[in-house]
């Protein structure tokens, strides 16, 4: 498909510059024009650049429908990777959950465990980190 694709974009580049060509140089236009048949020199011109102008429609519609073609194919290939990725990913979790216990939880204390660790005060004695009363 690349190989299709760049040879339909050359194919538009050598259009482009022969068309670029006729227009700027009407001595080229003239007589390539005068190569067909033999009317007169204004409808050799007309004939010229309706050929001209179907030949760049038939290259327009070509280069679309290419790049269409290949814009769908790397799409549809970016979704095959994205879903083998997302298969993987899954394998990886089921194994790492299978494979290992989990760890102990650590964060902070129940309220069972925070009164147990408290040092045991008097009732008079000021709260940790309380300043002490003013006499």
């Amino acid at each position: 498909m690349l190989a299709l694709k760049r040879f339909v974009t050359i194919v538009v580049m050598v259009y482009l510059l022969l068309a670029v060509l006729f227009f700027l140089f009407p001595a080229v236009r003239t007589s390539v024009a005068e190569l067909g048949s033999g009317y007169s020199p204004t409808e050799n011109e007309r004939n010229f650049y309706q050929l001209l102008a179907l030949i760049g429609a038939v290259i327009m519609a070509v280069q679309l429908v290419v790049e269409n073609i290949d814009s769908s194919v790397l799409r549809r290939t970016l979704s095959k990777q994205d879903s083998k990725v997302n298969e993987l990913k899954a394998k990886l979790y089921d194994h790492q959950t299978t494979a290992k216990t989990p760890p102990p939880a650590v964060g902070y204390p129940t309220a069972a465990e925070a009164a147990a660790q408290r040092p045991r005060t008097s009732p008079d004695a000021p709260a940790p980190g309380s300043l002490p009363p003013v006499n």
